[in-house]
């Protein structure tokens, strides 16, 4: 019997090709919506996350009461943090680099030679030893300038050849070398020592604390904290993992919020299928009289009308899916350019939603109108012309 009724519903379907194909072309469109805008903030957390996870167990401290960090409080934050942590002390400047063809200001920093390998990583070339007078290389500055391996530019007054070029490591909260140069730590010193001394900042400007357990961070900021900050506020410790989370619970609401934008256009098209259900419904009147004369039940009649709003929703919501890839796409290459995130699980599963969502609002959207057709009484049906 079910059969019967979904036979009817795809004859009432065809019968009114233009109207049924205008709600269907409204549910893809709703789809290609909900689904392109959901991948595009799925990815835009996706990069986020991937970008900062190599940083969630680092703490960074800052100088608080003095304007750098001195040799005795790296001191004091290297016993609080005990001995399953590294602490790596950074200086930074900005100055004016030569790159041949053009001069511009450029983050410099000043590392260790034995904490380069904790936070960088080589894409060509080799680290630096103690005391080396080269220099490292972000990625985005070599490529933007056409540097290489071996060639040479000019930091202030003083001439480095590149040792090596970094691979690209994204933006980060503690330092960011794709557009940096990174020096020694003994040849920041000589690069900057008289203006540094000037200035009253031979010291660092912040250290980094790399926990080697992620559940232990709480417990070396807290130690950090009470052991400098006890008479007066020395330091502030920013915490990464406690960053990381704020910044994916914000990216989350991001989602929600683009995902609700597209449930517009989804909820415009429901609208529709609702004005050609009842429209359907009008326009048979009669028809359900004679069905309701000869036998058909309440349940059947209202079975065959949401039969119809299925096959709407179901039909508008596997095209939009399949065309759910190509937006997705689109949108990530003009927003992100970059398209790799499009086939991530939690991406794929924001086109599932999109046709799960757009199959339940046609679904919905048929309720009254199959409701209205079942309680027709089959006498005044009869007499509708």
């Amino acid at each position: 019997m079910r059969a019967v009724f979904l036979r009817f519903a795809l004859r009432n379907l065809a019968r009114h090709k233009f109207r049924s194909t205008l709600a269907v072309v409204g549910i893809v469109i709703g789809v290609i919506a909900i689904s392109s805008l959901g991948i595009l903030g799925n990815s835009i957390k996706l990069s986020f996350s991937e970008a900062f996870s190599a940083v969630g167990n680092e703490l960074v401290v800052h100088p608080k009461s003095e304007s750098t960090i001195s040799e005795k409080v790296l001191r004091e934050v290297e016993r609080a943090s005990g001995a399953g942590s590294e602490v790596i002390p950074v200086r930074q400047r900005t100055e004016l680099v030569d790159f041949g063809a053009e001069k511009k200001p450029v983050v410099v920093y000043g590392l260790r030679s034995e904490d380069i390998p904790l936070l960088l990583e080589l894409e060509e070339g080799r680290l630096l030893k103690r005391g080396s007078s080269n220099c490292l290389l972000g990625s985005e500055i070599a490529e933007e300038h056409d540097l290489n391996v071996g060639e040479r530019l000019r930091v202030g007054t003083q001439e480095l050849r590149i040792a090596g070029i970094l691979k690209e490591r994204g933006l980060g909260f503690d330092i960011n070398p794709d557009y940096a140069v990174v020096v020694e730590a003994k040849a920041f010193v000589r690069l900057f020592n008289a203006s540094l001394s000037a200035a009253g900042k031979e010291g660092y400007n912040f250290l980094i604390v790399r926990v080697n357990r992620l559940e232990d961070v709480e417990r070396v900021k807290s130690a950090i904290e009470s052991r400098l900050n006890k008479r007066e506020k020395r330091v502030s410790v920013l915490d990464l993992k406690r960053l990381m989370e704020s910044f994916n619970e914000a990216f989350a609401k991001i989602s929600t919020f683009l995902l609700g934008i597209g449930a517009v256009s989804l909820l415009v098209a429901g609208v529709s299928i609702l004005n050609v259900m009842m429209m359907s419904v009008v326009e048979r009147t009669k028809e359900i009289g004679i069905m309701r004369a000869i036998g058909t039940s309440r349940a059947g009649v209202l079975r065959m009308f949401l039969y119809e709003s299925l096959l709407l929703g179901f039909a508008g919501s596997a095209i939009g899916g399949v065309l759910s890839f190509g937006g997705g796409f689109l949108i990530l290459s003009f927003w992100m350019q970059q398209t790799s995130y499009l086939l991530a699980p939690s991406s794929i599963l924001c086109i599932f939603f999109g046709i799960a969502f757009g199959i339940a609002t046609s679904v919905l959207s048929g309720l009254y109108p199959a409701w209205r057709a079942s309680t027709l009484n089959p006498i005044e049906a009869l007499r509708h012309e």
